[in-house]
């Protein structure tokens, strides 16, 4: 018999099954990508939990890094080759609407991750499958890092995203509110912009991991005045950039305090439950500062993560919390949604 690909599929709330496909044959303008890791993102965690509602059967992950097995005769050869390690980018964008055609992908107005992609016996994302067909326009060439630590490439391009949105120059001061894994990352790349980084979160073993990974002060918002402390750590200025990646409106909220004039705030994540929140109109006209968003990321992103990974600029071993079997999928679910790890990464 021969051999038989794997997937994960949510078949409904709480429930994921581990099917068998077959290995899809590759067609002339694709390449077969044989999946060597993809981790759990807080996307599939909520598909899982029933926050985030999907039409089941659904096959998640897309944060996944595999190894090029198969390629199709129109593929150009002189940037692929059969063994190369790639990170597989947003499969996600139309690539035909104005905001793609407009360099701005990660706003596709047709994001759809319920598509059917090609060679999976489901619709969905689909990394959470151990053979996927893909355009080479989604690929990225990684070296030098493990599987594990280049599941990361995906967040990392989003946080890359939302860094360079909010323009950060040398000697800003920038505020991170939340020291997840989202948080710690936007700290190391604020660090790297030639920020002073102040870091806001309620866990002090995360603020101190932050502070070992280039933030310079951490504030316990539970303990002390998070404006307070900025307004002493600046002089009054208060701060250029502040990072909300937090999913709650009430701090959202709050992150405004923290603004320096002529500041920006960045709502990095999605938030759940979505709560209007009240900003001062006047405030935002005086002070001149901009409230900006950010969502996913595009193909320069995604190659400006992959180097620097590859060149060792940022190193991402302290996200990779846990590493679980195929077989152990449910175990991995089950931690992952636990709220103490920062990525929870399913080997295939």
């Amino acid at each position: 018999m021969s051999e038989m690909a794997k997937t994960l599929v949510f078949t409904g709330e709480k429930q994921i099954e581990l099917r068998e496909y077959p290995i899809p044959e590759v067609s002339d303008d694709k390449v077969l990508v044989k999946v060597d890791a993809c981790a759990i993102c807080t996307w599939e965690q909520r598909v899982y939990t029933g926050v985030k509602k999907v039409d089941f059967p659904f096959i998640g992950g897309h944060e996944m890094v595999g190894r090029i097995v198969d390629m199709g005769k129109n593929v150009d050869q002189r940037q692929w080759k059969i063994g190369d390690f790639v990170a597989v980018g947003v499969t996600l964008p139309c690539k035909n609407c104005y905001q793609c055609k407009s360099g701005n992908e990660q706003n596709c107005e047709n994001f759809d991750h319920s598509k059917q992609q090609e060679g999976l016996p489901e619709k969905g994302m689909g990394g959470m499958s151990s053979h996927l067909l893909v355009s080479t326009d989604t690929l990225f060439h990684i070296d030098n890092v493990t599987p594990e630590e280049a599941t990361i490439t995906e967040p990392l391009s989003c946080v890359l995203h939302s860094v360079e949105t909010a323009e950060i120059e040398l000697g800003d001061t920038v505020v991170v509110i939340g020291c997840g894994i989202m948080g710690l990352l936007h700290t190391i790349l604020a660090a790297k912009k030639g920020a002073c980084v102040i870091v806001s979160d309620t866990n002090e073993e995360r603020t101190a991991l932050a502070l070992e990974l280039g933030a310079s002060y951490a504030v316990n918002p539970a303990k002390e005045d998070l404006e307070q402390r900025v307004k002493e750590i600046t002089g009054g200025i208060k701060a250029q950039v502040v990072f909300d990646t937090t999913p709650i409106s009430k701090v959202a909220e709050d992150a405004v305090k923290a603004v320096a004039n002529n500041g920006r705030l960045v709502l990095y994540s999605s938030f759940y439950p979505d709560t209007p929140i009240s900003i001062s109109p006047d405030w935002l006209h005086k002070s001149a500062a901009k409230l900006l968003g950010t969502a996913n990321s595009n193909i320069v992103d995604f190659t400006k993560a992959t180097r620097l990974l590859s060149q060792g600029i940022v190193d991402v071993k302290p996200f990779v919390s846990e590493v679980y079997e195929l077989e152990d999928y449910q175990k991995a679910f089950e931690s992952a949604i636990q709220g103490d790890k920062f990525r929870v990464v399913i080997k295939f």
